[in-house]
């Protein structure tokens, strides 16, 4: 006999729907899964038996036939387990099959027959909820799929209550819908600029990064506060919005990261080790898997020690800073992950970190700090906008008792800043200056006579490539936006060249 149950599968940040066909005919006992099955969909044939002989069914001594469809897309995990055990069932009669039909059922079973949670539940919900189709799966993840308002999810504990459930003999309530709370998504931050002492010129620096979405490099010597600057940048982001959380969420979901949360309400912050690979950063593997740069999405993507990363980890991230996302292909499919994250990054200016240090000698010749420096590739750092030199502080700076601004004061100013932006790219692609193609900077971030001379200028001198000089401009733009002005003055354009200082060593 044969019986159909409806699962489904994440690829990626969305989902398809897998038909488990089984067929329990006579013949030499045997239990076979195709349909493209990795080895953990493999190993769910024993998982199956014990479950059902343990919940107290009979396992047929047959052979048995598991088809999972589309059967040219490979399957993993372990969520397919609920489905063959409830098929098999189905197949000898124990359930009607009718009583199935309107459920799409997933799980991973136990050897006694409990449901474990499963990665991507959110991300199934989303993308069946257009299907008039309900959920039966693990308790454990209903308090996830209850972030999605038009799908009916139904929570069991073991295989014997869906039976149960199936066969009329219990009810089981489906989840009802959490609204999420805006003070929810907001959240306590425990850091804040208040603690960081000195450093002014960071941190306006990181304040016009923050407010137009511009990409950070801090450059200065060990123990000036790159790394207690960059892990506050968090704190002064505008509050995610439920879309956002909802995507971060789905991202994490999918990354088996969600570590018991139903929804992500804080900004991510990223900080990967300079040895990682570059699958690491980007994704991949052969049912590719998010990396750092898709779950730093709508956050921070913090790499210290930045000429330390491999040349290739580095060069991965060409694409994802240009385009927001990133697409990880395979011979049999593509998937494409959202990755638009804030990237700051932060670096000594030489070997041995002492080059802009007054209070040590830098030991490094000319020759060690071109090599250093360049380990960075141009394509690279024409991608950044913003590079500023941090100064090691004074003991005065250090110790001084004069308060400094908040995260809350800043965060008010780049939420007024960024809803300009808004308001001026209303209908179009961007929504902060640091998105802005190069009609829009044409339209809306070209600079008054004086400022154009000046720009013209550093152009000459500078030798400032296409790239560099709309980058100026766009935090020209930025820094006019939070002065609340229209016009971009030369004023504006003089700051922006300041935080290019990179492109005034002589040497590159």
């Amino acid at each position: 006999m044969i019986s159909t149950v409806k699962s489904a599968a994440c690829l990626g940040i969305h989902a398809y729907p897998v038909q488990i066909e089984v067929d329990v005919a006579s013949g030499l006992p045997q239990f076979i899964v195709v349909g493209l099955p990795d080895l953990s969909v493999k190993e769910s044939r024993e998982r199956v038996r014990s479950a059902i002989k343990n919940s107290g069914f009979p396992f047929p001594v047959d052979k048995i036939t598991i088809n999972l469809a589309p059967a040219d897309i490979k399957k993993e995990g372990a969520a397919f387990d609920l489905p063959m055990a409830l098929g098999i069932l189905a197949a000898q009669g124990i359930i009607p099959a009718e009583k199935m039909q309107p459920h799409t059922f997933l799980g991973e079973l136990a050897l006694d027959g409990s449901l474990r949670p499963f990665k991507g539940a959110i991300v199934i919900a989303s993308s069946l909820k257009t299907d008039s189709q309900s959920l039966v799966l693990p308790l454990e993840n209903a308090e996830e799929t209850s972030l999605e308002k038009n799908v009916s999810v139904y929570p069991a504990q073991n295989l014997q209550e869906v039976v149960q459930f199936l066969n009329g003999e219990k009810t089981i309530s489906p989840v009802t819908h959490e609204a999420v709370i805006h003070s929810k998504l907001s959240g306590q931050d425990s850091v804040d600029f208040a603690e960081v002492k000195g450093q002014p010129f960071a941190k306006r620096a990181i304040e016009i990064a923050v407010a137009g979405g511009h990409n950070l490099l801090l450059i200065g010597p060990p123990g000036s506060g790159k790394s207690m600057l960059s892990r506050r940048i968090p704190t002064i982001l505008p509050p995610l919005a439920f879309e956002e959380a909802l995507e971060i969420t789905k991202i994490y979901s999918v990354a088996g990261l969600i570590n018991g949360q139903n929804l992500i309400c804080q900004r991510p912050f990223r900080a990967p080790h300079h040895s990682i690979s570059a699958v690491g950063l980007a994704g991949g593997g052969s049912c590719p898997k998010p990396g750092e740069i898709s779950l730093a999405h709508r956050g921070v993507l913090f790499l210290d020690e930045f000429p330390e990363f491999r040349r290739d980890v580095l060069e991965s991230l060409r694409s994802p800073i240009e385009e927001g996302e990133i697409t990880i292909s395979r011979s049999r499919f593509q998937i494409t992950y959202p990755s638009c994250f804030l990237l700051v990054a932060a670096m000594n200016p030489c070997m041995c970190g002492y080059l802009s240090d007054p209070r040590k000698s830098c030991r490094c010749s000319l020759g060690q700090i071109q090599r250093y420096q360049s380990k960075v590739s141009g394509p690279i750092l024409d991608r950044i906008d913003l590079h500023v030199e941090v100064p090691a502080l004074s003991f005065q700076a250090l110790t001084s008792d004069l308060p400094e601004e908040s995260s809350e004061d800043i965060r008010n100013r780049i939420i007024q800043c960024r809803g300009r932006q808004n308001e001026r790219g209303q209908g179009r692609p961007f929504k902060v200056n640091a998105l802005m193609r190069a009609k829009d900077i044409r339209e809306f971030a070209m600079p008054d006579p004086e400022g154009r001379k000046m720009i013209e200028m550093a152009m000459k001198e500078l030798r400032l490539s296409a790239r560099a000089y709309y980058k100026i401009l766009k935090i020209a733009r930025t820094i006019a936006d939070l002065a609340g002005e229209e016009t971009l003055s030369s004023e504006h354009i003089a700051e922006a060249i300041q935080y290019r200082s990179l492109d005034r060593q002589w040497w590159r």
